[in-house]
């Protein structure tokens, strides 16, 4: 019962950890890179596809973003989902692909970034911490239907613990990443 519930919680617990780097990637740095536009959604072929599934995304210089759509068809709506997007950068259509030149932060925007990367740690971590209560339950079921002893079950919650205070560690390890990151000129 305990061991599937650990790795039933830890599978939930990376879930969670992976999301919230998925939220950092998002965050605009001095430096260019595809995770930056990955989550904008493209109205191509009558339905909402994520950028990345219309269009290759590299990065030919550290501060630009080369955008070249499968379908030179769809250059115009890569540009307005773009434009619509929060990324704040505005793109320049060549007729063949999309470039977005990144420009450099300046201080005040820098400590709004970090803001908004601290915002979104606190947001992982209160999701660690849901998983954690659900565990709990579910060892305070188990003994109350008397799956498992007492001891069992505090010795499961202690488990539990453990495995969320090392991913609530591995947040905050990407949140010191991410800021010394936009903290880089």
């Amino acid at each position: 019962m305990i061991p599937e519930l650990l790795k039933e919680t830890e599978e939930k617990l990376r879930k969670a950890l992976e999301a919230t780097k998925q939220e950092f990637a998002q965050i605009r740095t001095g430096r260019a890179h595809p995770g930056l536009v990955e989550h904008i959604k493209v109205d191509a072929y009558g339905s909402q596809l994520p950028l990345n599934q219309v269009a290759t995304v590299t990065v030919p210089e550290p501060r630009q973003l080369h955008i070249a759509p499968f379908d030179r068809s769809l250059l115009n709506v890569l540009e307005k989902a773009i434009l619509k997007s929060d990324i704040g950068i505005n793109p320049n259509n060549d007729g063949v692909a999309i470039r977005l030149n990144i420009p450099p932060l300046n201080e005040q925007r820098r400590k709004e970034l970090i803001k908004q990367v601290s915002q979104k740690a606190e947001h992982g971590r209160v999701s660690l911490r849901t998983v954690r209560q659900e565990a709990h339950k579910k060892l305070q079921a188990s003994r109350k239907s008397s799956e498992i002893s007492e001891d069992d079950e505090r010795r499961g919650m202690d488990q539990i613990q453990k495995l969320v205070d090392k991913y609530i560690a591995l947040v905050d390890e990407a949140t010191r990443a991410k800021d010394a990151e936009l903290m880089e000129v």
